[in-house]
């Protein structure tokens, strides 16, 4: 997912410019300018609503000129333009690849059952959280929403696997949703089925059980009739 050429910005596990064969290294202002921008797909955005997102905490004035210096240093760091500037607009500049929107993209397409080629890539990608550790109240909505892409497109992704006889990657791609979400009732569906279409009931069954003391203990809850079924159908439990 990286163009040795071009630009490519990464904001899945860790944040890193890269331009040509070189990292860059730039202040947190400059950083946090990059990511909001390449969170909103390119779409061009307000020099206003960039300040206000990034700088809540400070005065209209002081936000601008935080926006003002992020680009600044920008234009400094890097010798290619990575953010397009108009007279009251802000966008990145189409050159720059960016790992978190291609994730976003090819999961969409593994949803709508078109399976791309680098599944193994993508599921490394939808392991990834977005910008972890970064305390901005701007990404909280946009972690949630990259936790759905990311779990709808791994059950997606371990359906496609079972379908194709493929255990070993369905599990993987299971236990990488599960490793997301650990109480989600789907996620753990994908992992009964890999097993019990390898014909492993009894693994099937004890990872239900585990499943079932887990929410019990987490939720004071039970799995649903759905998946008990899953079950049952394979193994007296």
């Amino acid at each position: 997912m990286r163009d040795a050429d071009g630009a490519h910005l990464v904001l899945l596990g860790r944040f890193e410019l890269r331009t040509g064969r070189a990292d860059v290294v730039l202040p947190k202002g400059a950083q946090r300018l990059l990511a909001f921008l390449a969170i909103h797909h390119g779409e061009a955005v307000s020099r206003q609503a960039v300040a206000e997102q990034l700088w809540p905490e400070c005065r209209r004035q002081r936000a601008t000129a935080n926006v003002r210096q992020a680009l600044w240093h920008l234009r400094r760091a890097t010798d290619r333009p990575v953010v397009e500037l108009s007279v009251d607009r802000l966008r990145l500049s189409p050159a720059l690849t960016i790992d978190f929107c291609r994730a976003v993209e090819a999961a969409h397409h593994v949803v709508s059952a078109t399976t791309p080629a680098g599944v193994a890539e993508l599921v490394g990608a939808l392991s990834r959280d977005l910008l972890p550790y970064w305390p901005e109240e701007w990404l909280t909505s946009e972690r949630r929403r990259w936790e759905q892409v990311r779990l709808h497109a791994l059950e997606a992704i371990a359906q496609h696997f079972i379908s194709a006889g493929a255990h070993l990657a369905a599990l993987e791609a299971a236990f990488t949703a599960i490793s997301i979400d650990p109480v989600r009732e789907t996620a753990h569906r994908r992992v009964v089925a890999a097993h019990l279409a390898q014909g492993n009931c009894g693994s099937a069954l004890r990872h239900y059980q585990q499943y079932r003391a887990l929410l019990h203990r987490e939720l004071g809850v039970t799995p649903s009739s759905h998946m008990t079924r899953l079950v049952a159908s394979q193994a007296a439990l």
